[in-house]
């Protein structure tokens, strides 16, 4: 029997070449990187983004669902796309016209939901959110455990959790469990199947590198009019934002978020107060300029609302150093002299005010609460 095998090898080399020219965002350019660390966090990022594009493309079964997950406080190689070292996320492509329960125990987590997503053409990038349950509208057993049903979900492709720890070294996270409630599909891994998974991917991966490496004190112009906004300022963070149901990527539904950037010499650090607003979780993290962060067990490069120690006043201050200095709050670059900072409140009862942003010199920083 001859096997047609066009589409498949067309659609293969299509992605190699996608592969191929990805570094260009992060080597050429106005967005060209400055330094040999952030130059090889763009090569593990092609390879990172990879690995989740296949998932979410290639060897997903919607009529056979599984999560997977995409970020979490310790894979070095899931590390992306505006991850931090309090959460766990867990993907699962679904088929929109089918039924599907979903299970899992709270275990630790302070805060979790699952938020359905849609995708405008195959491999684009969210613009919508089309379903979200938070783990307020669950009931639980006396064991923690929760189950709900969901779908169908017109226009609902994509399934992403979130489940965030107060401490990701000593808490349990959620295992998620999912089942189709409708009979499977024939399993399909032909060409002409395989060839459409390898094209989503190819889209998946040039949308990644239309955003990144992310601009450090600039803006970057890249086309959309939704989605997380960047400061124009060096040492600064942006005015903070609600998201809409109307969103860019996978954005939280219910979070607000402030964006900035870092631009640090050895000898100086960041002195970062914000007032929190009454909110079910809170977090400050450092990223590459890849919207990465390293693991929680490298070092201390985020804190949360239940970890942060509050000034007198009820503001809390973070103190940013390319080495993590004495100060209750204080957080760590890891060394890196430029990057990105984000800030997200869950479920807030208004909108946050814009974080205040000293630059000091090392000697100079705060090292307790006032």
């Amino acid at each position: 029997m001859t096997v047609d095998h066009t589409e498949a090898q067309s659609a293969f080399r299509e992605l190699l070449d996608t592969l191929r020219d990805l570094d260009k965002s992060f080597t050429e350019g106005d967005r060209a990187v400055t330094d040999d660390r952030t130059l090889a966090d763009g090569y593990r990022q092609v390879l990172t983004t990879l690995g989740v594009a296949l998932d979410t493309y290639l060897f997903a079964e919607p009529s056979r669902p599984q999560f997977v997950d995409t970020n979490t406080p310790f894979r070095r190689d899931r590390r992306w796309g505006g991850d931090n070292t309090d959460c766990y996320y867990a993907l699962c492509t679904i088929d929109p016209s089918r039924r599907y329960r979903i299970s899992g125990n709270r275990g630790d987590s302070v805060y979790f939901s699952v938020t359905a997503y849609n995708e405008p053409s195959p491999g684009a990038w969210s613009d919508k959110v089309v379903a979200l349950v938070r783990d307020s509208d669950l009931e639980y057993d006396a064991d923690g455990r929760f189950t709900f049903d969901l779908g169908p979900l017109p226009e609902g492709v994509v399934l992403l959790t979130r489940d965030y720890q107060a401490d990701p070294l000593t808490g349990r996270r959620i295992v998620w469990e999912i089942e189709s409630l409708d009979e499977p599909d024939p399993v399909a891994h032909g060409s002409v199947e395989t060839a459409a998974a390898l094209r989503s991917s190819a889209a998946w991966l040039r949308t990644m590198f239309a955003i990144i490496p992310l601009t450090v004190g600039v803006r970057s112009d890249d086309g959309h009019t939704i989605g997380h906004e960047i400061t124009q300022v060096a040492n600064d963070c942006g005015e903070p934002y609600q998201v809409a149901d109307a969103n860019f990527g996978w954005s939280a539904r219910d979070a607000a978020y402030s964006f900035g950037s870092f631009v640090l010499e050895d000898d100086e650090a960041l002195v970062i107060t914000h007032r929190p607003p009454a909110c079910r979780f809170w977090n400050f993290v450092v990223w590459n300029q890849f919207m990465a962060t390293h693991p929680a067990t490298d070092d201390r490069c985020s804190v949360n609302g239940t970890q942060a120690v509050p000034n007198s006043d009820g503001t809390v201050t973070v103190v940013l150093a390319k080495r993590r200095l004495d100060h209750p709050n204080a957080v760590s670059t890891v060394d890196y002299p430029r990057g990105n900072v984000a800030f997200r409140w869950f479920l807030p009862d208004a909108v946050p005010v814009k974080p205040e942003v000293r630059l000091v010199k090392v000697a100079d920083a705060p090292t307790a609460t006032t």
